[in-house]
């Protein structure tokens, strides 16, 4: 049993990062970290939303997660990221989260959280790698320690081998097309086995 905080905090529209996400509550879980899973606040207008039947029903389905709130990245240990990509760079949503925490850096709140990350696209070069560095490059900032996958499991090759986080091409259905269950959750257990040594280094 560890002692780990783990938030996992999320962007999704159609559902992919949510269910990326939840993958990695149910690993991190095995390796005994309490959990949060948290949705970052949605910036589009709700009147586009609605436009999108896919989008409103996500929505809809996931009202009850809660947003998450700085005082959370105060309490986690270690934090997983999950966003799809837009243009190579994560969503003006997770970005404008980001942006929000500058007060939590410079009074030192983020130094040394355990940070990992996943992302989606539409297809295998969709700029799912360039999504997750630019999401590790904030965390080098708040002076926070990445762990990233690499290769410390046969499970990554069978995910698409992306040594960076774990990654997923989504068809224009809206379907996984890796089978990336197993890879989201060796992430999740390697974020918390970090986390914890971190932890226990620090006491």
């Amino acid at each position: 049993m560890t002692n780990v905080k783990l938030a996992v905090i999320y962007y999704s529209m159609g559902g992919t990062n949510h269910q990326l996400s939840k993958w990695a509550e149910e690993g991190a879980k095995e390796a005994g970290a309490e959990v949060k899973v948290l949705k970052v606040p949605e910036l589009a207008p709700q009147s586009v939303i609605e436009g999108n039947p896919v989008w409103k029903a996500h929505v809809e389905a996931t009202a009850n997660v809660p947003e998450v709130k700085l005082e959370d990245l105060e309490w986690a240990d270690a934090i997983i990221f999950s966003v799809p990509t837009r243009f190579g760079n994560m969503p003006s949503q997770m970005k404008q989260f980001l942006d929000t925490t500058g007060g939590l850096w410079f009074n030192g709140k983020l130094v040394n959280k355990v940070v990992s990350a996943m992302s989606s696209a539409q297809n295998s070069h969709g700029g799912q790698e360039a999504t997750i560095l630019s999401l590790y490059t904030t965390m080098y900032h708040w002076g926070a320690i990445v762990a990233a996958p690499g290769y410390t499991d046969p499970v990554i090759f069978g995910s698409g081998g992306n040594p960076y986080g774990t990654s997923v091409t989504v068809d224009q259905s809206g379907n996984m097309v890796e089978d990336v269950q197993a890879a989201v959750k060796h992430q999740a257990k390697r974020t918390v086995t970090v986390a914890e040594w971190v932890k226990n280094a620090n006491k």
